[in-house]
């Protein structure tokens, strides 16, 4: 039997251009991610290193005489526990209710039967460029019963006008026919949204949901405005108020610590430096490891619910 040569595919020839372009590319990205990341990475090592070293700014690219006593000074600071569980409870429960709704009404917005659909769908744009101020909105939460309330964090965000936008425009850019065969096998509207749309629109949904976690999670101003209980403290507005009373709360985690050596006390004894760098990373680094499980959906998300054809 004859035997059948198979020639190799010739390789692309790459010129000393194009390699030399791709090289220095490559050199400003990497530049541009140490750039990013450095921030990160600076706080960290603050954070672990002698707090005598930290406070005089000499911790720069590596930690110097590593301790972790800083978190557990700071967790052992009154309500931090209770602050982290309410900052938990508000960014779950918003994020999924503001991820329904802004997909249950994205879709809702794109059906030609639903009652004045371009009347509502206009009402909620405005939100985006007018409002009362304030003060009328701090009346509006106080006659619902709203203030020391912890669904005054979740209420007023479930719909966000901005990302319901995104989420019709990625809702008009699925397939009708896909709707409609639904339909016409005898499907309603509830069925179509939940069994046909709901798969389908999985980045714009991951993509939303990202934005209302860090803007929950993030948020302090509204307990600023509407909470006097202690116990429905998030733990933003604990950093909020660690970050003004900083020399306070320093002497109080000093208080705690116990030492034989002068030394070892001057290193692991609490500064104004240690306690803002080490809230600012336990506030952080939940959001830091949420997001890369949500990234493969992020790009593609927000590209397509931005632009509409």
């Amino acid at each position: 039997m004859a035997k059948v040569k198979v020639n190799k595919r010739n390789k692309i020839k790459v010129s000393k251009g194009d390699r030399a372009l791709e090289i220095t590319c490559y050199i400003i990205f990497a530049l541009a991610a140490l750039i990013c990341l450095y921030p990160f990475y600076y706080v960290i090592i603050n954070t672990i290193s002698a707090n005598d070293i930290s406070a005089k700014g000499d911790v720069l690219f590596w930690p110097k005489g590593i301790h972790f006593k800083n978190y557990i000074n700071a967790f052992q600071i009154d309500g931090l526990i209770n602050a982290t569980v309410i900052s938990v409870l508000r960014t779950v429960i918003g994020t999924v209710l503001t991820v329904f709704a802004c997909a249950f009404m994205g879709f809702m917005f794109t059906q030609e039967k639903m009652w004045l659909r371009k009347v509502w769908y206009r009402l909620v744009v405005a939100t985006m460029y007018f409002n009362a101020g304030i003060i009328p909105w701090y009346l509006i939460m106080k006659n619902l019963h709203l203030t020391n309330n912890f669904w005054g964090y979740i209420l007023p965000a479930i719909v966000s006008p901005f990302l319901l936008i995104l989420t019709k425009t990625f809702i008009e850019n699925v397939p009708r026919e896909l709707q409609e065969a639904a339909m016409i096998d005898g499907a309603g509207i509830l069925t179509v949204f939940f069994k046909v749309m709901i798969p389908v629109i999985k980045p714009i949904l991951a993509t939303v949901a990202i934005w209302s976690a860090v803007n929950q999670w993030n948020a302090f101003q509204d307990t600023l405005l509407l909470m006097t209980d202690k116990k429905l403290y998030p733990l933003q507005f604990l950093l909020y108020q660690y970050l003004n009373q900083a020399s306070s709360l320093a002497q109080l985690a000093k208080s705690t610590t116990s030492t034989t050596s002068l030394a070892a006390a001057a290193a692991t004894t609490a500064t104004t430096t240690s306690v803002r760098m080490t809230i600012t990373v336990i506030v952080v680094l939940p959001i830091m490891v949420v997001y890369p499980f949500f990234q493969k959906y992020y790009v593609k998300g927000i590209m397509i619910g931005a632009v509409k054809g």
